[in-house]
Formats: C-alpha cells, sequence, structure tokens
C-alpha cells in the first residue's frame, strides 16, 4: 500500500526541473519598444504629461504583436520622479491603452535603472512560473517632475553624522567630479567621449537606425495668446546635436565644481520619454507564432560606495557576464548608461572595453536620460541593433543613484 501511495504521489507531483529548462526554455522578449526621447522643458514632450506617453509605447505593443491584452498576467514600470512612485500614473496610462481592469500593475523605483529593475522583476516572475506573460517598462517626464522637487523626508542631523547615509544626499554631479578626480579622467577625454556620443547617435538617426525600436507619439500643443491648440507627431529624438565637437565643449564651463571638469555637455541630458517590453518564455512565444528578439541569460544588481557611484557598471558588469558564463570577450554590444562621461570613460577603461562595441548609437549625453524609462529604452535600443547586425551577445548596464550599480546580458536568438 505505501508504495502505491508513493507511485501515486509521483503521477501528481511535477518531475524536478531539469538544470538546462532555462538554456532550453529561456525568458524572452517579443516587443521592445520606445517613445522618442525628448528634452525636458524645451523639447517635443514639454506639454505631454507621462501616462500618454506609456499609453502610446503600451497601445503600440499591443498592435505590432496582435497579442491580447487581457492575456497579459502582470505590468511593471519603472519610475523614478512621479508621485507615489508613479504607481497611480502608470496604471492610468495602462487602462488607457486598452488594458481590462483585471490585468494588474505595479511600479518599481531603483533610481537609473528601474527600467531594468522592472525588466527584472518581470523576467523573474516567468522564470519562476508566477506568471506566462508579463510587459516591463519604464516612463519618466521630467519636464513635470524635475530632481529638485524629491528630495527624501529624512533626519538631517542622523544623516550627516554617518558618511555613506550623507554621501546619498550628494548632487549627482559632484559624484562625476569625485570620479574624474579619484580615477584621473580628464576634461578633454570627456568631451572627446560626450562628441563621440553625439557623432554616433547623429549617423545613426540619419541612416534610420532607430526607427524599429520608435513610436511616433501624438501630442498636443498649447496655443498661444488664446489660440487653439493643435497636434503634432514626435517620432526622433530630440537632443541628438550633429554638429557638436569636443573643442565646442570644451568651451563650456563645469557645472558643479568651479574647477572640476562635469559640464552640460559631457553629462547626460534630462529628458522625458516612455518605453515598454513584451516579456515570455520561449516557448509561449513559439506557439503564439511571435518573433523573439532576444533572451535574457543574466542580470545582476550590486552596491558601491555612493560618493563614486557612477563606477557602479565596472562591478555589476563583470558580476552578470560569470553568471551568464560568459567572458568580456565574448559580448558584442556594450549599451553603457552616459549618466556622465566621467563615469562612463572610467567603466570602459577599467574594463578594457573595446570603445568601438560601446553605444554604437549614441548614448544618454547625446539621446537624454529620462531616469525611469532608461533600462527599458535600452533594451529596446540593444536588441533591435544586435537583430540588425546579426550579433549574438549584449549587455545593458548603468550606474545608480545611492550607489549602485546593475547589468544584465541578452542573446539574440
Amino acid at each position: 500500500a505505501a508504495a502505491r501511495i508513493d507511485r501515486m504521489a509521483g503521477h501528481l507531483s511535477p518531475p524536478p526541473a531539469s538544470p538546462n529548462a532555462f538554456a532550453e526554455d529561456p525568458v524572452v522578449v517579443v516587443s521592445a519598444l520606445r517613445t522618442p526621447i525628448c528634452r525636458a522643458k524645451r523639447g517635443g514632450f514639454k506639454d505631454t504629461t507621462p501616462d500618454h506617453l506609456l499609453r502610446t509605447v503600451l497601445e503600440a505593443t499591443i498592435e505590432r504583436t496582435g497579442i491580447d491584452p487581457a492575456s497579459v498576467d502582470d505590468v511593471c514600470i519603472g519610475n523614478v520622479l512621479e508621485p507615489g512612485g508613479g504607481a497611480a500614473t502608470a496604471r492610468m496610462g495602462q487602462l488607457l491603452a486598452g488594458f481590462p481592469a483585471e490585468v494588474p500593475l505595479s511600479a518599481v523605483n531603483r533610481q537609473c535603472s528601474s527600467g531594468l529593475q522592472a525588466f527584472a522583476h518581470v523576467a523573474s516572475a516567468v522564470a519562476s512560473g508566477v506568471i506566462e506573460v508579463g510587459i516591463a517598462g519604464g516612463m519618466e517626464s521630467m519636464t513635470s517632475t524635475d530632481m529638485s522637487s524629491t528630495m527624501p523626508t529624512v533626519d538631517v542631523d542622523v544623516i550627516k553624522a554617518h558618511p555613506s547615509a550623507r554621501d546619498c544626499m550628494m548632487p549627482m554631479g559632484i559624484t562625476s567630479e569625485n570620479v574624474a578626480a579619484k580615477f584621473g579622467v580628464t576634461r578633454e577625454t570627456q568631451d572627446q567621449f560626450a562628441a563621440s556620443s553625439h557623432a554616433k547617435a547623429a549617423h545613426a538617426q540619419s541612416q534610420g537606425l532607430f526607427d524599429a525600436e520608435i513610436v511616433p507619439v501624438t501630442v498636443t500643443v498649447p496655443g498661444d495668446d488664446g489660440a487653439a491648440a493643435t497636434t503634432a507627431v514626435v517620432a526622433a529624438d530630440d537632443g541628438v546635436r550633429p554638429t557638436t565637437t569636443a573643442e565646442k565643449l570644451g568651451k563650456l564651463k563645469p557645472v558643479f565644481k568651479k574647477d572640476g571638469s562635469t559640464t552640460a555637455g559631457n553629462s547626460s541630458q534630462v529628458s522625458d520619454g516612455a518605453a515598454a517590453v513584451l516579456v515570455m518564455r520561449k516557448s509561449k512565444a513559439e506557439s503564439l507564432g511571435l518573433p523573439i528578439l532576444g533572451a535574457l541569460r543574466a542580470y545582476s544588481v550590486v552596491g558601491v560606495p555612493p560618493n563614486i557611484m557612477g563606477i557602479g557598471p565596472a562591478k555589476a558588469i563583470p558580476a552578470a557576464i560569470e553568471k551568464a558564463g560568459l567572458s568580456l570577450d565574448d559580448i558584442d554590444v556594450f549599451e553603457i548608461n552616459e549618466a556622465f562621461a566621467s563615469q562612463a570613460v572610467y567603466c570602459v577603461q577599467k574594463l578594457g572595453i573595446d570603445v568601438a562595441k560601446v553605444n554604437p548609437k549614441g548614448g544618454a549625453i547625446a539621446l537624454g536620460h529620462p531616469l525611469g524609462c532608461t533600462g527599458a529604452r535600452q533594451i529596446a535600443t540593444l536588441l533591435h541593433e544586435l537583430n540588425r547586425t546579426g550579433q549574438r551577445f549584449g549587455v545593458i548596464s548603468m550606474c545608480i543613484g545611492t550607489g549602485m550599480g546593475a547589468a544584465a546580458v541578452l542573446e539574440r536568438i
């Protein structure tokens, strides 16, 4: 009788997962789209709210894949600056996009990696079997809510007495100056890196290399002096400056420190934008007849000293690559967020990465850095580039305010 019970229990219990199950049926991305990235307060989205940006990219995800929005099990959106963590704003954008109320949503904030963290949350849920289909994304309107309006509520006297906690209040530009000074990244090197970012982005725009990832956004433009509002279509990133040179950048004054090297020209732009990534298992994508852009192979997040937070990618990238069982030489493209040229240059040099592999279509210095959106935007930029070129492995990474770094390894399959 006992043996019979054991046999019955074996039939009722699922067999143990194969150690290679993830490799055989990985978590994949079947759609990765973004809005254009526009200059905060001056660009194409200065009169557009973040819910509309998110709505537009979610609508495009449904339209281009043909997926039934009711079949999406969960949505997670990265955001940094919106009141309430962006949860209500993102939920409204989701519902406006045509998702039924039964499809849940959450928002996540891990500073500049929020869009990537949303992807990690959704991918983990898919991998564990909690959900089958999920959407990860990010949104930010730095026009609507700027960084100075979201200071934390803390006991300042207590914080000041603890060096690391105190450094979490340090302006990001000062952390850039710290990295430049500590690791000897010169002003000239930073300006050359920044000029290269614009040159690469301008070339990519001229060749239509962003077209596959960008969703045009119809916006309302208020009329002047009582005139009626009009509509316009924003279809391209508007922060790219094709005529930028290192010599021109060299004439700009430091912003954060009188004798410093960080300027408005070699820092990321303050921007507005949104992005969305549709995630599921490879087997699910195949059953739905959906194209596969790439698979997640590894994700890592690490902590670093807050006062040099920009070094985060130099720590997170090796950790993620090791988890993927790869080496730095295996990676074809590195999308490293250019929060500041100082820290991006340091990370590339520290890891010995061939600069030709870094941000081949430009980075945040040229394109902009809408905080909560950037990680999801990088996924779209990377995967479409891997598919365009036929390359195999890519990494996205960024530094994170208060002292962290995150990285993910993706593979075109």
